[in-house]
Order: C-alpha cells, then sequence, then structure tokens
C-alpha cells in the first residue's frame, strides 16, 4: 500500500475536539474481501483518561433541554439526507448488504428523532406532601438530573443505529459520552460523531470517540472513576464480565439469546416461513434476536418446512455491494468457521441439514437444521450466524417448555390465530418481549427493548434509555402554613 492511498484511508477519532494524533494505526478490513477499507489509532488508556476528564467539565455548563433537542433533530435530517452514504459505509466495514445496511441507517434517523422528543419532555413528577400530616406546609417535586460520563460500548453488527442507541438518548439526559466503538467496525461511529460535532452543534467536549483494544482501552473506560454509567451491547460473557469489574457504576447490559419462535397449528405458516427466511439469515444471522429455534406443531410441520427451504434457498449469497444481496459473509473466518463447527457437530449428532451448511466462496451458505434436540449447541446456544434450527412439538405447553428451555431471555414470538394462546405464551415465557404473529426478531427503535437472565439488565429505545441515564432527585421546600 502507498503512502498515499494509506493517509487516505485514516479516519481520525477526535477526544476534546481534537484529532488524535498516534503513530501507531490498525487496518480496518471488509469481512467480505479483506480489503483494507479504513485506518483507525489505537488510542490508549491515557486517551481515555482525557477524554473523560474533558467530558466532565461538559456536565460543568450544561446544555438546555431546548438545545439537546434541536441537536438530536438536526443530526435526524443530517442522517437522513445521507442515508446512501451511511448504508454504504456500514456494508463494507460490516459486510451487512446494502439494501440491510439501508434500513439500518433509516432506523437510525428514527433513533435520533425519538430522542429528541425525550430531550423536551424529560421531566420529574410533583409529590402530594400534605398527604400525610407531617407534610402540611410544605411542596415537593423530583427533577431528573444527569447520572454523568457515560461509557459507550458497541458492538459490530449494528455500527451505526446501536450507537445511536447510545449516544442519542446521552445526549438528551444531558449526559456526555466517551465512545468506544467495536473495532471491526468503527468507521461509521467515527462518521456519524463527526456529523454531531461539526453539522449539528454539538460542543466539543460532549461526544469523544476512542479506538483500541477492549484489553486496554475498553477496559480503562470500564474502570474510569470519572465514568458513572457503562452502556454495553455484545456477548454474554463479557458484558457480564464488565458488570462485575464495575459493581459501584450504573451498567446496563444489552446480551445475546437464542431465540425461539412457536409456530401453532392454526397460526399462518406460510406468513412465518416467508418472515423467518430473512430473520434467520439478515446480517448473516449476526443479530441478538435473529430467529434462531423453530418450534413448529407437528401437523403443519412438513408443509411449513417445504416452504421455508424453498424461501431459503432463494436467498442470494454474495457481495455486500451487490443491491441483489441478501446474505455476505460473517464478520470474520474465524466466526465463519466456529458456526460450520457447530453445524457439522448437530449434523453428526442426529440433525439432518435440509439446506446451506457448506462454505462456498468464503461465505457460509444459509443453512436450515432439522431433528435438532435442545442439547444441541445449535439450540442451546446463540449461534450468531446464517442457521434456523427447526424441532417440532404437538402441544402448546410442550412449545413453551422448549422455547423456555434457555439461558437466555431476549426476545420470543408465537404465530397463533387465539388470543389464549398468545396472553398464554405472553404469561409464561421468561423473555423481555414476546411478539404475537410476528417474527422475535422484528423490532421498532422507540419500544422498550432489553432482556432478563443473562440477556441482559435493561431496556433501549430512547425514552427508557433517558431515565436510566438521569437519577430522580428530590426537592423540598418549607411554604409554611398560612394563618388565616
Amino acid at each position: 500500500m502507498s503512502d498515499s492511498l494509506s493517509l487516505s484511508l485514516n479516519r481520525p477519532v477526535r477526544i476534546d475536539g481534537k484529532p488524535v494524533d498516534q503513530n501507531e494505526w490498525r487496518d480496518v478490513h471488509s469481512p467480505y474481501d479483506g480489503r483494507v477499507v479504513g485506518r483507525v489509532p489505537v488510542c490508549t488508556a491515557a486517551d481515555v483518561d482525557r477524554a473523560v476528564a474533558a467530558a466532565s467539565r461538559a456536565l460543568d455548563e450544561p446544555l438546555p433541554a431546548w438545545r439537546r433537542a434541536e441537536i438530536l433533530d438536526t443530526c435526524a435530517r443530517r442522517l437522513r439526507d445521507r442515508v446512501d452514504d451511511f448504508a454504504r459505509t456500514i456494508a463494507t466495514e460490516a459486510a451487512k448488504p446494502l439494501k440491510t445496511a439501508r434500513i439500518e441507517a433509516e432506523r437510525a434517523v428514527s433513533t435520533f428523532t425519538f430522542a429528541a422528543v425525550e430531550a423536551r419532555r424529560l421531566a420529574g413528577e410533583m409529590v402530594p406532601m400534605d398527604a400525610a400530616d407531617v407534610g402540611e406546609g410544605k411542596v415537593a417535586f423530583t427533577l431528573r438530573v444527569p447520572v454523568g460520563v457515560v461509557g459507550a460500548i458497541s458492538p459490530f453488527n449494528f455500527p451505526l443505529n446501536l450507537v445511536a442507541h447510545k449516544v442519542a438518548p446521552a445526549i438528551a439526559a444531558g449526559c456526555p459520552v466517551v465512545l468506544k466503538p467495536a473495532g471491526q467496525t468503527p468507521l461509521s461511529a467515527i462518521a456519524l460523531a463527526d456529523v454531531l460535532l461539526d453539522e449539528c452543534g454539538l460542543p466539543p467536549e460532549w461526544l469523544h470517540v476512542v479506538t483500541g483494544s477492549g484489553g486496554e482501552v475498553g477496559e480503562a473506560l470500564v474502570t474510569h472513576p470519572g465514568v458513572a454509567y457503562i452502556s454495553f451491547t455484545g456477548s454474554a460473557e463479557v458484558g457480564w464480565g464488565i458488570a462485575a469489574k464495575a459493581p459501584k457504576k450504573k451498567v446496563r447490559l444489552e446480551l445475546g439469546n437464542s431465540t425461539p419462535v412457536i409456530i401453532e397449528a392454526d397460526g399462518d405458516w406460510q406468513t412465518a416461513a416467508s418472515k423467518i427466511a430473512v430473520a434467520g439469515f439478515s446480517h448473516a444471522g449476526q443479530s441478538c434476536i435473529s430467529t434462531q429455534r423453530v418450534y413448529v406443531h407437528a401437523d403443519i410441520a412438513e408443509d411449513f418446512i417445504v416452504a421455508l427451504v424453498e424461501q431459503v434457498e432463494d436467498l442470494k449469497v454474495g457481495d455486500p455491494m451487490n443491491p441483489d444481496t441478501d446474505v455476505s459473509a460473517l464478520i470474520t473466518e474465524g466466526d465463519r468457521d466456529r458456526v460450520k463447527a457447530w453445524i457439522d457437530e448437530a449434523w453428526h449428532a442426529g440433525a439432518r441439514v435440509l439446506t446451506g451448511g457448506n462454505i462456498v466462496n468464503g461465505m457460509l451458505q444459509p443453512t436450515v437444521l432439522v431433528d435438532v434436540r435442545p442439547d444441541m449447541r445449535v439450540a442451546r446456544d446463540e449461534v450468531f450466524g446464517p442457521v434456523v434450527a427447526v424441532q417440532t412439538h404437538s402441544s402448546l405447553d410442550e412449545a413453551l417448555r422448549l422455547a423456555d428451555d434457555t439461558r437466555y431471555g431476549l426476545q420470543a414470538g408465537i404465530f397463533t390465530t387465539r388470543i389464549d394462546s398468545a396472553m398464554e405464551a405472553a404469561r409464561r415465557l421468561h423473555f423481555g418481549g414476546v411478539i404475537v404473529n410476528e417474527v422475535p426478531t422484528w423490532r421498532a427503535d422507540h419500544m422498550p427493548y432489553g432482556g432478563v437472565r443473562e440477556s441482559g439488565n435493561t431496556k433501549e429505545g430512547p425514552a427508557w434509555a433517558v431515565r436510566e441515564m438521569t437519577e430522580e432527585r428530590l426537592v423540598v421546600i418549607h411554604v409554611g402554613n398560612r394563618q388565616r
């Protein structure tokens, strides 16, 4: 690589508004073809210190709610104007197919729009002090105040919108942010930060990006005494490890899932097959709510499986920049090989591969497995790859038991025409969300989204995240008893 080309690929990050001047830079590679698509500085713990110090200064000069809302609204407009540009960046660095990347960019617009709404309506409430005799003569209310500096650690699979779900609510809440984007996909986050800082009026001390290793930069951010709140999206193992390292901070985790969907005999199995053919394989299954486990009633299983396999085989696998591509490469060859090993392991243990299961042109083909048992890793653990495992059931009770037999609990789904069956699923499935007559991969960005058990301990969605990023402060004013 020539020096001029190398320099043109550089994507500086900014701390306190100033580009980080590092001697060491790291290449960002396309997961699809391995080419270098950017270079980012290798930040250090000292850079984290500088970022947190600058962010802490921002708390001394808070932005009023109207300005925070105006900044967020402006960012939503700028993103809307550049959806195609951001989609190309996402597709380039994450190998997310271009049409799916465009949806992510459009969703980020929505995330900033709803965060602006929350900035305008963030308020406390009145407390009826004279409801008790000791409160007579006093007026009380609560304020919502920023929790402090937010340390945001984002994953590779939604390199724009999951950054937006951390940064936008933090700004709405009045919290400055130190952001560590995923090492594999930092370019979208850097571009978003540039838009906020250069075009939306966000003061430089309010947003700082640090790129580098989790072992140094991530560790420094998690353990820094000046960081009050950690927002992490990623694997359960890493997330709960962060919580253990920072017991005195507010650590909010959005983690993985082994996502189940139940299809009852009375359910619309044709629609379910069409939706699962997308939901199980979008971004090569690299979503924490990618549909992974399917429990279909035995009476309709044969027809459903035929329809699902036919539609999965119609998916186009290839270059993420091709507008017709549905599925592309996994984020690394190591991840591809791990998922392939899990498929082979299930096959050796008695599962059947109805389609896919092979690596072609370096990409794992979309895979449908049947005769899967609950003890197989493709059912027990989070695959995070283009695999759907189908099992049959003979009763709703059995299906609910199988779907709930997991250590995860993010979202689950059921297809049924019976309201009693839908409500039974809603009551019994121990998940953060139960989606009826839709795949559990579905998400709107303003809804409360988050898991239980090993899937996390928070709710995302701007309205919920903003409340988590603020603290309630009670104000009591003695006004005295008026003498008549």
